[in-house]
């Protein structure tokens, strides 16, 4: 009993420590946002941009899946084992180490050396991962294995950096295709992945086999063929249109997989969720919906194009993949198995003014690329209103936490 107390307990600071994590990342960028109105000399712009990324990236998604992974799919006599939550704290060392170099030095020693050892870690973490819940043969741990099998992949990116620096420079495509490589497949392939094999671990009746195969092939080969759109950016390559197209119209048929496979479940799952679970799942999935319908837009040469270049586009789809599908998913998660506590008046009130910046920091970001794309210049009071409503998304996070800490004073009943 008291062991089984201590591991609860270990949890819940687990899941404080992620919000922790994003609360500084939240925190990072709304500095960034703060130095357009009221520029600082001594804060680097870029230092900052390399931190909050980091620190979103990897302190609060990166540990938060990891979290619930070992929730749900290691088996509970492997998950007490010790190296679980000495493997998470190392990790959160790592995290702290960027959050402090970053700011201060940018890509230098220390900000290298930290996220190295990120790396690192991560890797053992795949490893425990695949050894530990090897026998779950189910559509879940099919979909964990291949997120943890991009996530290896998507560091090759990382490890090709060095190589194009002292090669051929900054400037290079290769560095600039390693970077986006990385990118691509933590966030489409790891990130997305992952999420989507914990939303399938709340489904409690046996899920349809057949269309869980099509729309598995189908997500790993749009996954696969869609980092043609990122390289495109550098390389003159009419081919790489035509496999980005491929990919993307294989993404919009996996999804209607997906929709296939668990609309039979649909009904039964929603009885199972209170009304804020209820409210950032509908956020999750309207946003992945809006993802899709991008990604389609994509196809268009000239919208391909812009989408690159400006850069309120850029931050607009990270923000959309970020915090509406991938924090939407997993706040539903976390408020589905009462890790959050949907009753709370504080997690009420918080996830309402996260979900209110959420959307109105995208439809500035959107509308204001609009703008720039149909050459009108920058709407008025853009910056302050930008601004404003990104303390709703730290307020939001701080109501959260609260609410954890609150949680993690209470008793624990067996």
């Amino acid at each position: 009993m008291y062991k089984k107390i201590l591991i609860m307990n270990s949890q819940k600071s687990w899941i404080l420590c992620c919000f922790f994590n994003f609360f500084i990342a939240c925190l990072f960028g709304l500095l960034m946002r703060f130095v357009y109105l009221f520029p600082v000399d001594f804060v680097n712009y870029s230092f900052l941009l390399h931190a909050h990324s980091h620190t979103a990236m990897l302190g609060w998604v990166y540990l938060i899946i990891y979290v619930l992974v070992v929730h749900f799919f290691i088996p509970k006599e492997k998950s007490q084992k010790p190296v679980y939550n000495r493997l998470f704290w190392l990790t959160q060392v790592s995290v702290i180490g960027m959050m402090i170099a970053f700011p201060i030095q940018g890509y230098a020693l220390f900000s290298i050396v930290f996220s190295t050892m990120h790396i690192l870690l991560s890797y053992v973490f795949c490893r425990l991962v695949w050894k530990d819940s090897l026998k779950d043969k189910s559509p879940a741990q099919k979909l964990l294995f291949a997120s943890v099998l991009f996530m290896i992949l998507s560091t090759f990116g990382v490890w090709c950096l060095g190589p194009a620096v002292s090669t051929l420079g900054k400037q290079s495509a290769f560095y600039q295709i390693a970077i986006q490589f990385f990118l691509h497949f933590q966030f489409n392939g790891w990130f997305i992945l992952a999420i989507l094999a914990l939303f399938l671990k709340q489904f409690q009746a046996e899920i349809d086999k057949v269309k869980f195969k099509k729309f598995y092939i189908a997500v790993i080969i749009s996954t696969i063929l869609t980092v043609s759109f990122p390289v495109r950016w550098f390389v003159e390559n009419d081919v790489l249109n035509y496999i980005n197209a491929l990919g993307v119209v294989c993404q919009l048929g996996a999804f209607v997989y997906f929709y296939k496979m668990l609309q039979p479940q649909i009904t039964a799952f929603k009885s199972t969720l209170d009304r804020t679970a209820k409210i950032v799942y509908s956020l999750a999935l309207c946003s992945l919906f809006l993802k899709i319908g991008i990604q389609m837009l994509t196809i268009l040469p000239n919208l391909a194009v812009v989408s690159h270049q400006i850069r309120n586009f850029v931050i607009g789809f990270i923000h959309l993949l970020t915090l509406g599908i991938i924090t939407g998913f997993l706040f539903g998660i976390l408020l589905q198995n009462k890790m959050l506590s949907g009753s709370s008046l504080l997690v009420k009130t918080g996830v309402k003014c996260f979900i209110l910046g959420y959307i109105a920091t995208e439809l500035l970001l959107f509308l204001q690329g609009w703008l720039l794309y149909y050459g009108e210049g920058m709407m008025p009071g853009y910056y302050q209103s930008i601004f404003v409503f990104s303390i709703l998304l730290v307020l939001g996070l701080v109501l959260l936490m609260a609410s954890l800490l609150k949680m993690k004073q209470e008793p624990i009943h067996s």
